[in-house]
């Protein structure tokens, strides 16, 4: 059993909220009463609102993405559970530009529904509003889940293009245009040997023999469709690297950004070898590995496991990539 260092059952999230906002109150802004935050400083070229959100437990997701050059608002929902649709239009509202907002959404039935009541609520307001939907887990592309692939790693990669886009005055339907080849073009695979732990019982989501690994976990425990031995972390890196090229299949000319992610539980130690495993085996595949980013940006709570992103790139997705950020968990 694992104890989380609150001060009481249910005050975890609102506790970790108000302190997030002290702790960089020259970036965000919180409004409590609604639950959302909104940026402090954003490019005067933009026309379109940046917002995303999803459940607590996936920190820096999605709120420490919040600022210049990256998203205009973000809503979190209690541990893996979505924001409410009030939250979502109230924030929607609130950092909407000229031409209205664009929700960037990780595919999950919460997600897309209180996302969708709001998008609504917004067109009866008057106030434009299109989605970008997020779908790159690899482990759930099966024509078995009607819900269709989950939304993973890629959620923040395709924060930061569309953020570097929308800095450059883009339109509503030029940004979701974008989103929606963005979404295309990544997948995400995830492995883990401990599951995370409940806030509330303090027990894990699933167990498994020492030495497993559930091999396509997803980011709120979600099981993986089949278990494998641990073993080695090159094999293990080359299988997920391979499954991923397979599903996107670069061109010679076309470069990829690379996010190795922890999932709460994975030291640097570990995932920086894993960072070397994967340039391996693109080196051997000859894929050129243009842009790479190593750590914790999409976790599950204290889930030990890691995931690989790959997102096959073009030159304009590099120079919108490359345009500079100011966020709490991102910053060049």
């Amino acid at each position: 059993m694992v104890r989380y260092f609150e001060n009481e059952t249910g005050e975890l999230v609102p506790d970790a909220l108000s302190g997030f906002a002290r702790a960089h109150a020259d970036l965000v802004a919180y409004d409590p009463s609604d639950g959302f935050f909104t940026a402090r400083h954003s490019s005067p070229a933009r026309r379109v609102g940046l917002l995303s959100g999803g459940g607590s437990g996936h920190e820096p997701l999605h709120v420490g993405y919040v600022g210049a050059g990256m998203l205009d608002g973000a809503c979190p929902g209690r541990v893996f559970a979505s924001p409410h649709n009030r939250q979502i239009f109230r924030a929607s509202r609130a950092v909407a530009g000229p031409e209205g907002v664009l929700h960037i959404v990780k595919n999950y039935t919460g997600d897309r529904i209180n996302f969708g009541i709001a998008a609504e609520r917004l067109a009866d307001a008057g106030i434009a509003c299109a989605r970008v939907l997020v779908d790159d887990d690899l482990a759930s592309d099966s024509e078995e889940i009607s819900a269709g692939r989950r939304g993973t790693g890629a959620a923040m990669l395709v924060e930061k293009v569309l953020g570097g886009a929308a800095d450059t005055g883009m339109g509503l339907e030029g940004l979701t245009e974008l989103g929606a080849a963005l979404a295309g073009r990544c997948r995400t695979l995830a492995a883990a040997s401990a599951a995370h732990h409940s806030p509330a019982t303090g027990e894990p989501a699933f167990g498994l023999p020492p030495g497993d690994l559930e091999y396509g976990v997803g980011i709120h425990g979600e099981r993986a469709d089949r278990t494998r031995r641990q073993g080695s972390v090159g094999p293990l890196v080359e299988d997920m690297a391979d499954a991923l090229l397979d599903a996107l299949r670069p061109g010679p000319d076309e470069p990829v950004v690379a996010l190795v992610n922890g999932l709460g539980s994975v030291t640097s130690l570990e995932l920086y070898g894993i960072f070397g495993e994967l340039g391996r085996v693109l080196d051997a595949r000859h894929v050129r590995l243009a842009r790479h980013l190593v750590g914790d940006y999409v976790t599950a709570l204290d889930m030990r496991g890691f995931s690989l992103t790959l997102m096959v790139a073009d030159r304009d997705t590099l120079g919108f990539y490359d345009a500079p950020v100011r966020t709490p968990a991102l910053r060049w």
